[in-house]
């Protein structure tokens, strides 16, 4: 076994004793220059690193219209999102473009880092020391300034040592990633398959036997000959009480629906500090985010607590309407709808109307055939539920096993051979 030292850094604990431990800014400088003009856009992500922004569809973060001020960046650069880095939103990138104006770009000085080493370093081991680092009135708002990212301590094995480790991670991680995608997708085929029994069953019903008609609205098609189809404005009212004190802060997910916000950690939004003009929720409300409404995020809240001033609440007016039917007949069946009278400028800032919502046909089929429908789709829920939370459970182990390798080679703790 090789002779380790301490690296004077907590986070990197005892390294080998050949390695160099040097600072940042010894080997990086931070180069920014204005975008030059007609290059693509990039996004760095905490999962991928630093990768062009329509190579993804779940990134809806708005480009300026102006991008005249945004950073210029070369294959090899390292781009770090100074708010995000403790949630690892950084990396080396292999694309040509530019990145938002918040961002760092750094060039290296040297060629004494293999780039890509450097890239599993970064990535690998200092988010909580970023986050450490970072300074701000409340988490989503923290800063990495660039000056304690330069005196950052990095370590410096020799190139052949760090060609070795780049070669073994690749392929390491390589295996990990297809195991991974292959688990993902067979979770996206579960989800596909939630989502057609629910549009299915929600559209037409758990008799197949039945007589159907023309429902008349084009996206939703036939459904049984005793449902009606009537506008929304007829059993659900708007009604946005201001926020009575003492209550907890709700969010509306596109995957989730209405769920606490301190419920996950993954929200990043910023609650205002101010919630006297939040709006009061009551388990049975529909709340509608107007400006994501086409994407999914809506829902009928189980939870009482309050939500931004930009969202809709509404509640029911009759008895016609279970609630959980039209919440999974909106959030099944209604976001292309919701895209189509939704209105803006450009995407991510599409206004959906409260005149339009509320012109907006629905089903309305017999309330007890809504009952069965919403026990059938429930439990079809339960089971799948638990098959993708097993699958899941597995990604998050391969996840930690991946983020481990990283760290013990990066580090040196073990050694490629």
């Amino acid at each position: 076994m090789r002779e380790m030292k301490d690296s004077g850094a907590a986070f990197l604990g005892r390294v080998p004793k050949a390695w160099s431990v040097e600072k940042i800014k010894h080997h990086l400088e931070r180069y920014e220059i204005r975008n030059p003009g007609d290059k693509d856009i990039l996004s760095v992500y905490r999962e991928y690193g630093v990768i062009p922004k329509d190579s993804r569809d779940d990134n809806h973060n708005v480009t300026s219209e102006d991008t005249s001020k945004y950073k210029y960046v070369k294959p090899g650069y390292f781009v770090i999102n100074k708010m995000k880095a403790w949630q690892g939103s950084m990396g080396i990138s292999e694309y040509e473009g530019v990145v938002s104006p918040a961002y760092f770009i750094y060039r290296f000085k040297d060629d004494l880092y293999f780039k890509k080493f450097f890239h599993y370093l970064l990535r690998g081991c200092y988010k909580d020391e970023f986050r450490r680092l970072s300074s701000g009135i409340r988490e989503g708002q923290w800063d990495l300034p660039a000056l304690s990212f330069e005196n950052t301590l990095v370590l410096l094995p020799t190139n052949e040592e760090q060609d070795r480790i780049v070669c073994f991670l690749d392929h390491q991680c390589a295996e990990i990633d297809a195991l991974s995608a292959d688990i993902q997708s067979e979770i996206d085929t579960l989800e596909a398959y939630k989502r057609s029994i629910i549009t299915e069953t929600v559209t037409k019903g758990l008799d197949k036997n039945v007589k159907m008609k023309d429902s008349g609205i084009p996206w939703i098609g036939k459904v049984p000959n005793n449902w009606g189809i009537e506008k929304v404005k007829y059993h659900l009212m708007r009604k946005e009480p201001r926020n009575p004190g003492n209550q907890q802060v709700l969010s509306v997910y596109r995957e989730y629906g209405v769920i606490p916000k301190d419920s996950r950690d993954d929200n990043h939004n910023v609650t205002s500090e101010d919630t006297s003009k939040y709006k009061y929720v009551k388990p049975g409300n529909l709340v509608i985010n107007k400006m994501k409404a086409w994407q999914g995020s809506m829902g009928i809240s189980d939870y009482e607590g309050i939500v931004s001033p930009a969202y809709f609440i509404y509640y029911f007016t009759d008895n016609t309407l279970i609630p959980k039917y039209i919440h999974y007949l909106f959030r099944s069946c209604y976001k292309d709808e919701f895209r189509r009278i939704s209105g803006g400028i450009r995407e991510g800032q599409w206004d959906l109307s409260p005149e339009a919502f509320a012109d907006t046909l629905i089903l309305l089929p017999p309330v007890n055939v809504q009952k069965g429908i919403v026990k059938y789709i429930e439990e079809k829920l339960i089971e799948m539920d638990q098959v993708i939370a097993q699958k899941q459970e597995q990604l998050s182990v391969l996840a930690d096993y991946k983020k481990s390798l990283i760290y013990e080679y990066v580090t040196g703790k073990k050694e490629v051979v």
